[in-house]
């Protein structure tokens, strides 16, 4: 088959796939705990959610402006400017189908072909992918424990060429949890802002932080990175809306202007309702967020403290998001339910088969040796599975 290309140098997604894998086995009746998909187990709260019935029943079906509707792309202003120190106006702002899309909109705005794009790994799975698809180079730059998974300034520097166009930085995490502070990111600014390199900032994870740790945006620090720099945030993670799908970025006028180009003929504007219950959710009461920040944190501990029991796994403690990144390479060398454990992927795939346990590989995130395992789920439904994990570990031990 013809097929392009383009398509033939990407991968699937492997998380949406395990996913897939897991609902088909549990479609078939078996008993699977799914540790895999990034997706809070609490329901959108009632106000959020009455705010997209009204939109419905007050007929508001229609397309809306392409960037998204005013009043949202207002309350986005208002809100970064409270959160996190940054001042925009409504047309340096636009609305999309989620954070995902936004991040994709930003990459095809700013990547020409054999652009290179700095990459930290651990990285969230669909960066690497958005940068082929838009004919880029991604250039990744490993990261270890040691460094609690984050870049330096120093990495970046020796890292930069003269066809490095921009950086992609995620803090809160996805899949470690690391959170980057203030001081780590103002050496990286600076590092940027000396070779004119632009930034992609995905802080969708920004509410989702814990241990008195302090959320900070990289475009916050002066006028200097802020023109450098695509903010990028939406409401799926912090206020339960995985399905509504809506994400935004913020950043100059001339890259929003593009961005918006693109979007125009891609996907269009986000669906109406769902910003009518987007704008909710920034504009209105912010309890539900706290309440669930909350008990992730309670979970966060849970499965932490459980994963280190575990022989020959050890767990770091996340500062935000909702995933745990267990090194797991104490294993390797080991046969663990008659399989000769080699990688990572070997160990993911005996627990999926043997005890139907979903977990992700780390080499999926660029970082073979771990698992990502998200916490978005009860303690009861995890202990189930972490148990599960123990047994079949220390009964081959």
């Amino acid at each position: 088959m013809a097929l392009s290309q383009r398509v033939k140098k990407i991968e699937p997604s492997p998380t949406i796939g395990l996913s897939a894998v897991a609902k088909g086995l549990k479609a078939q009746g078996y008993d699977v705990i799914e540790f895999g998909a990034g997706e809070p187990d609490f329901n959108t709260p009632d106000n959020i959610k009455a705010a997209g019935i009204k939109a419905i029943e007050d007929n508001f079906t229609s397309y809306t402006a392409n960037p998204g509707i005013k009043e949202l792309r207002d309350a986005i202003c208002e809100k970064l400017e409270k959160d996190n120190g940054l001042k925009y106006t409504p047309d340096q702002i636009i609305v999309s189908s989620g954070a995902k899309h936004s991040v994709f909109n930003a990459i095809m705005a700013l990547c020409d072909v054999g652009d290179e794009v700095i990459i930290p790994a651990p990285y969230w799975v669909s960066y690497t992918e958005m940068v082929r698809l838009a004919d880029g180079i991604p250039v990744v730059i490993p990261t270890t424990d040691d460094t609690n998974y984050k870049i330096t300034a120093k990495q970046l520097k020796d890292a930069i060429t003269p066809k490095s166009k921009l950086i992609i930085i995620n803090s809160p995490n996805n899949p470690t949890g690391a959170v980057y502070t203030e001081a780590e990111l103002r050496e990286i600014a600076q590092v940027c802002v000396e070779n004119n390199l632009y930034v992609i900032s995905d802080e969708i994870y920004e509410k989702l932080i814990y241990d008195g740790e302090k959320h900070v945006s990289i475009a916050s620090f002066g006028e200097d990175i802020r023109k450098l720099t695509v903010t990028i945030n939406g409401i799926s993670k912090a206020y339960a809306m995985t399905g509504w799908r809506i994400g935004y970025a913020a950043a100059e006028k001339e890259i929003v202007k593009a961005m918006d180009a693109f979007q125009s003929h891609a996907t269009s504007a986000p669906a109406s309702m769902t910003q009518k219950a987007g704008y909710e959710a920034i504009a209105g009461n912010q309890d539900a967020v706290e309440e669930m920040r909350k008990e992730f944190d309670k979970r966060r501990k849970f499965i932490v403290d459980e994963l280190n029991k575990i022989p020959g796994i050890v767990c770091q403690v996340p500062k935000g998001s909702f995933y745990v990144f267990p090194d797991i390479k104490g294993l390797y060398g080991k046969t663990i339910g008659g399989v000769f454990i080699e990688n990572d992927e070997t160990f993911a795939k005996l627990l999926l088969e043997k005890i139907y346990v979903a977990v992700v590989p780390g080499y999926a995130f660029g970082s073979p040796g771990n698992l990502r395992l998200s916490y978005a789920s009860s303690m009861e439904y995890m202990k189930k599975g972490l148990d599960r994990i123990n047994a079949l570990v220390s009964e081959s031990i």
